[in-house]
């Protein structure tokens, strides 16, 4: 089903976002994990990242419900088959919910109070974190725009058109991103490099810059990557990975071979898939020169020249149609060379040198909040100290006091004011 695909795009997007580090920045670096460190804003609470790359969206096992739901009820099935993807993106079919079951609807309800029950812990265990309680807890909840917070308990067509919106929205937004934080993770490479760099004699240094230029070169020595969408590409697909005929390859059966889930489409991941073949030819994980994140991003690449290329309507999603009319090109036959990562640049030194400028500025203020977090620790200190101290006191008064009233007890006067009892001499 259409809408159905269209929505469920957004369960694969990967979130892995390359963080940029902002603690101090460590020599060693792990290329297949990037860690990042935001500084906190206690007035936000930012939605749960998910590590996995087939996870996608942190709503994704929410909307995955909601659709599966959606699709027992026939009314709306049946609407939604007729919609054209502006439809759907636009949220007009929300309003069809009204004339959903009202078991249908009793599902969605309770989908929906789990979801927010959910956010409800997500936004506890921050706020928990801070130790910050004169935050308001509405506003949180207003932050996560898939749902409308305003009726926790009903599933409302307001709802459906926030979910919606919201995945169109994040899809949309997914590939800028994941650009603009891969270019982060190669400027917080070098910098790292540069930095360990520094800390090493004249001869060291030496035999580290002989060193990066030989794994470089290395990893340039690679075989010919084909065009991505190319005929010789999907025919080395065809060979290798389909096990078939070279001679007899034919792009419609090639298109249904690679439509996995058989709805009549090439979405983004089923397209990616194909380029293993030709990213294998660079990459390899048990290589020190290789890099998987630059791996994924030469995937990413590879995935939106080919949509750009042959998806003529801009919906994310290729059919047979607009495939084998692809296949007719020029282009298809005769394609330019394709330049792999390795031959490109990724950032110019003024944007390294902003990059660095703000890492320093980001440490500084880490340090700066360090500080008062040291001094706020002393204070504290200071006061348990002085409670310790008085305690103390207080406790040495009443023993003297209990030892005084003690002897009264045990040292009775007489009459005339002396001791009824002398001492020894």
């Amino acid at each position: 089903m259409r809408w159905s695909t269209i929505l469920q795009q957004c369960y694969f997007l990967s979130v892995t976002c390359l963080l940029t580090a902002l603690e101090a920045v460590p020599i060693d670096i792990d290329k297949t994990k990037v860690k990042g460190a935001q500084p906190v804003d206690s007035a936000k609470i930012e939605p749960p990242r998910r590590r996995e790359k087939d996870t996608g969206l942190y709503y994704d096992e929410y909307l995955k419900q909601v659709i599966d739901v959606l699709e027992t009820d026939n009314h709306f099935r049946e609407k939604l088959q007729k919609a054209d993807i502006e439809e759907i993106k636009s949220g007009r079919l929300s309003k069809e919910l009204d004339l959903v079951s009202h078991h249908v609807r009793t599902k969605l309800d309770e989908l929906k109070r789990q979801e927010v029950g959910r956010l409800r812990m997500l936004i506890k265990a921050k706020l928990d974190s801070l130790h910050d309680t004169g935050i308001d807890y509405h506003a949180l909840l207003k932050q996560f725009d898939h749902l409308n917070h305003m009726n926790p308990d009903k599933f409302e067509s307001t709802d459906l058109d926030m979910l919606i919106k919201a995945a169109t929205s994040d899809l949309e937004n997914y590939d800028k991103t994941r650009h603009e934080e891969f270019k982060k993770y190669e400027m917080m490479k070098e910098h790292e490099r540069r930095e360990y760099l520094k800390t090493l004699s004249e001869e060291k240094r030496k035999e580290e810059e002989s060193k990066f230029e030989e794994m470089k070169k290395k990893h340039e020595n690679h075989p010919k990557v084909n065009h991505p969408g190319s005929k010789d590409q999907l025919k080395e697909v065809w060979e290798e990975a389909d096990g078939l005929d070279p001679n007899d390859f034919d792009p419609k059966t090639f298109f249904k071979l690679h439509d996995v889930n058989n709805d009549g489409f090439l979405d983004e991941q089923e397209l990616e898939a194909l380029f293993t073949k030709e990213l294998e030819k660079v990459y390899d994980p048990k290589n020190e020169e290789d890099d998987m994140v630059e791996m994924e991003e030469e995937r990413l690449r590879m995935r939106e020249h080919v949509m750009n290329e042959v998806d003529s309507n801009k919906d994310r999603l290729v059919t047979l149609e607009e495939f084998l009319k692809a296949t007719e090109k020029k282009e298809f036959l005769e394609p330019d060379s394709w330049e792999t990562l390795d031959q490109q640049q990724f950032f110019t030194e003024e944007e390294l040198k902003e990059y660095e400028n703000l890492i320093s500025l980001q440490e500084n203020e880490l340090k700066k909040k360090a500080g008062e977090l040291q001094k706020q620790k002393e204070e504290l200190q200071r006061q348990h100290d002085q409670l310790e101290a008085q305690k103390l006191e207080y406790h040495q008064v009443i023993q003297q006091m209990e030892q005084k009233k003690l002897q009264q007890e045990l040292s009775p006067s007489v009459p005339g004011g002396e001791s009824k009892f002398k001492p020894l001499i």
